[in-house]
């Protein structure tokens, strides 16, 4: 049986990828338990191919005293903003699935995706947030503003925390498959910084950026769906998210962005193993 696009995607929530931060020193790794594959996760790549200021940059804050409890805070604060959304746009999702499935509401377009009407997308978000956990403190700024900012885009949810891999040797999960304003599918990455000017964040959106290409790649290759843009969304603790739009042609040039990214990470490993096997 042939499987359309639809079909793909939905198998994307069979996640078959282990994540496994232990085994290779150097950073994390997936494991597919169906194959036995290694990749090297995207954020890996982008760390280990940042520009050289960048990370001396990073070396030196991290060398300060404190950094590390900070950095930690800041880790931890984001995984609970990225917890809600889960929460919210997964539970949205089925109960938009289902009222839809029931009513007979579902029509496909020509990129092969179902969708229903946005007003039922509508309800049916708002209807998971008021059911949802509640959000640690610290988490709770964060994610009230991506929170606001799915209420005034999301149009449609396609796939949410969908995982895969590519033939470059990478994997990773993205944060969300949907349509904004009406149109996609957009890759959407949400991220959370203490930072208030988008200005001071421009370092960080570089690697963002190519990330978005990387899930981009990763989505095309397991479902033969190309997105017809990306979203970078960095919450702040108050205030509206800072929003980067790419286009189609801007997320294709970070797709191409990304993969030579990939193949500097892969060089570089393979030069550091050849020095170790030569010393």
């Amino acid at each position: 049986m042939t499987l359309d696009k639809q079909d793909k995607l939905a198998a994307l929530r069979q996640k078959s990828l282990v994540r496994d931060d232990q085994s290779d020193p150097d950073g994390r790794i997936y494991k597919d338990v169906l194959t036995g594959e290694i990749f090297h996760s995207v954020t890996r790549i982008l760390g280990t191919t940042a520009p050289l200021a960048q990370q001396k940059k990073l070396e030196s804050w991290l060398a300060r005293p404190g950094s590390h409890e900070t950095r930690d805070a800041a880790a931890k604060r984001g995984t609970g903003a990225h917890n809600h959304m889960e929460f919210c746009l997964k539970l949205g999702q089925r109960l938009a699935r289902a009222t839809a499935n029931k009513k007979g509401l579902w029509k496909q377009g020509e990129d092969g995706l179902y969708r229903c009407p946005t007003k039922i997308t509508q309800w049916a978000m708002e209807k998971a947030i008021a059911g949802a956990p509640r959000v640690p403190w610290a988490s709770s700024g964060y994610a009230r503003g991506l929170r606001g900012w799915m209420l005034d885009h999301v149009t449609a949810i396609h796939s949410v925390e969908f995982s895969g891999h590519h033939p470059a040797g990478m994997a990773g999960a993205c944060d969300l498959l949907a349509d904004l304003g009406g149109k996609g599918p957009y890759i959407i990455d949400w991220k959370t910084t203490g930072k208030s000017l988008h200005s001071s964040m421009e370092d960080s959106l570089f690697s963002y950026k190519a990330q978005t290409g990387a899930y981009s790649l990763i989505l095309k290759h397991m479902t033969g769906i190309q997105a017809i843009g990306g979203a970078v969304v960095v919450a702040r603790r108050s205030g509206e998210p800072v929003t980067t739009l790419l286009n189609q042609e801007d997320l294709i040039e970070q797709e191409g962005l990304f993969l030579a990214r990939a193949e500097q990470h892969f060089d570089q490993l393979q030069a550091q193993r050849d020095l170790i096997s030569d010393s």
